[in-house]
């Protein structure tokens, strides 16, 4: 990855993000979990678009914008609305610039979230999962290239990329609400167009719980640079062939609407919990 795309990413940033204390946390909002970001008071805004290799967010249910806002008891927090997806066509540094930038403004805590598609059968549409792992079957990798130290070790850990004292975290934010969460694994599909029913039966037998487009290079970019990872899936489908119903985005998203204020209750109360997990 080219690290002067970061430096003038981090440049082209207001004063307010550059200077004064570090984010308390950073977070990754996926479909369906914008409202988190709308509950908070921010002290700043900057669309994607004005961000030098970043650039607007094209997918619907992504907002495109970046917020330095109040954090639930005090503090800040560095809030992503949206990502960027490889599928979009663009460069890995978009992709993972949310980890990126969440490392060199100083956050030590990256939460990740996404909507995404069941493959265990006891999993329902409106269910979160607590990504306990991942599976990357693609060779697409954002850390492909010559090694920079910026960006970790040439050959990361990836054991424990999710951190489990920030997941017991999000488990106690979850009682809050009488919410239970599964653990599960995540599988990585590069998309844009859904998995078919053998895809979806061979990551069941390797493992995988959930499946979607997205995640899993930002989580592993943040894990390999030292930042505390933890993700949340948002069940919003079931997968190819688990049931009978084809397929359509826009289920995705008015699933994921209809389940955005506890979404959005689920991250603020992570907020208030999270110095306990530091």
């Amino acid at each position: 990855m080219d690290e002067t795309i970061f430096n003038n990413a981090i440049a082209s940033l207001p004063q307010t993000f550059r200077e004064g204390p570090a984010p308390r946390a950073a977070l990754l909002l996926g479909s369906g979990w914008n409202r988190a970001a709308d509950s908070l008071t921010a002290l700043e805004t900057i669309p994607y678009s004005e961000i030098p290799g970043f650039g607007a967010a094209t997918v619907t249910g992504h907002d495109g914008r970046l917020v330095l806002a109040e954090a639930p008891g005090g503090g800040r927090v560095l809030v992503f609305c949206g990502r960027r997806h490889w599928y979009e066509g663009c460069e890995w540094e978009a992709v993972v610039m949310p980890a990126v930038l969440a490392r060199r403004l100083g956050a030590p805590v990256f939460l990740v979230t996404n909507a995404a598609g069941a493959i265990r059968t006891s999993l329902a549409p409106g269910d979160v999962v607590l990504l306990s792992d991942h599976l990357r079957l693609s060779p697409l990798t954002p850390l492909r290239g010559p090694h920079n130290p910026a960006f970790g070790p040439r050959f990361p850990d990836q054991s424990r990329v999710y951190d489990p004292e920030l997941g017991e975290t999000l488990r106690a934010a979850a009682a809050r609400q009488n919410l239970t969460l599964s653990d599960g694994v995540y599988a990585l599909a590069c998309g844009p167009a859904f998995e078919t029913p053998a895809e979806i039966r061979a990551y069941g037998i390797l493992g995988a719980d959930v499946v979607g487009m997205s995640t899993v290079p930002e989580a592993m970019v943040a894990s390999a640079m030292g930042v505390r990872v933890a993700g949340l899936s948002f069940v919003s489908n079931m997968a190819a062939g688990i049931s009978s119903r084809r397929l359509d985005g826009n289920d995705v998203v008015d699933c994921a609407a209809r389940h955005a204020p506890r979404l959005a209750r689920l991250v603020l109360d992570f907020l208030e919990l999270l110095p306990a997990a530091q």
